[in-house]
């Protein structure tokens, strides 16, 4: 099996999930707040569903004749921030030194749903009611904070990584490991609305068919592929939207914008 580490960089990392732990799932939020839930997919599909758990693999081909398995996708997250609509300059509706909800998590690692259309959820969490505009987030390695030593003792493959990929190009296994260290911020559009009453579904699609492709569009071996090129096709693989049916398409796909992700990722 071959193996090749990506160095530390500041372009995009993959999105995986969204890690807001801020409630257990059960039961409702206080007045004035709704409940969220966080959703990840590879693939949509035109018919509603939820997954559960891992469905791998995940397989991709080109015209040229090559082949790639996704077996496994992890994913090491830190924080989420949700930001509202501004107005003269700050937020509505929201509390926060910068006006906007935030909840830090993590780290915790994360596995992508490979294999089967749909949304799989990831997190429920209870947030304020508002209209949010964007999502922000980060994907990095642990660090030597205290809150780290717990995952770093759990998890000891991820103390110095933050995406690990296991598959195979061609029928010949691979892992691709990681030190990314990205601050992602992701458009909402149209903006997510909550009214405090209903829950909602946010799904953050994670496109891997784009992730180890050239120009041409022809596959490329991940184990030997040039780590930036695999950082900038990373970023422009990640999109959010709501997604109620849990399909992984955009639910306002018949009457917003265009649908096209990647220019919606602003990476810094």
């Amino acid at each position: 099996m071959r193996s090749v580490t990506i160095p530390r960089t500041l372009c995009a990392a993959a999105l995986a999930a969204m890690a807001l732990a801020c409630g257990d799932g059960e039961g409702a939020g206080p007045s004035g707040d709704s409940r969220l839930s966080f959703n990840l997919a590879t693939r949509a599909t035109p018919s509603a569903g939820t997954l559960q758990g891992l469905v791998a693999p995940e397989t991709y081909t080109d015209a040229a004749g090559n082949t790639l398995t996704f077996d496994r996708v992890r994913l090491v997250l830190h924080e989420i921030e949700l930001e509202s609509e501004s107005v003269n300059g700050g937020c509505q509706n929201l509390g926060g030194d910068d006006g906007c909800a935030e909840v830090e998590v993590g780290p915790v690692l994360v596995d992508l749903p490979l294999g089967t259309p749909g949304a799989a959820r990831a997190f429920t969490a209870t947030v304020p009611a508002g209209t949010y505009d964007e999502v922000e987030f980060q994907i990095r390695q642990p660090d030597n904070d205290p809150e780290d030593a717990d995952f770093i003792a759990e998890n000891p493959d991820f103390a110095d990584i933050a995406v690990r990929v296991e598959g195979s190009f061609n029928g010949t296994p691979f892992v691709v490991d990681s030190r990314l260290d990205a601050d992602l911020e992701l458009a909402l559009a149209p903006p997510l609305v909550l009214d405090g009453s209903t829950e909602a579904d946010l799904t953050l699609m994670v496109n891997l068919d784009a992730w180890f492709r050239g120009g041409d569009g022809n596959l490329f071996d991940p184990a030997t592929a040039d780590a930036n090129l695999i950082a900038d096709n990373v970023q422009r693989s990640l999109e959010a939207f709501e997604d109620e049916d849990h399909s992984g398409s955009d639910d306002h796909d018949d009457d917003g914008p265009d649908d096209d992700g990647p220019d919606d990722a602003d990476i810094t």
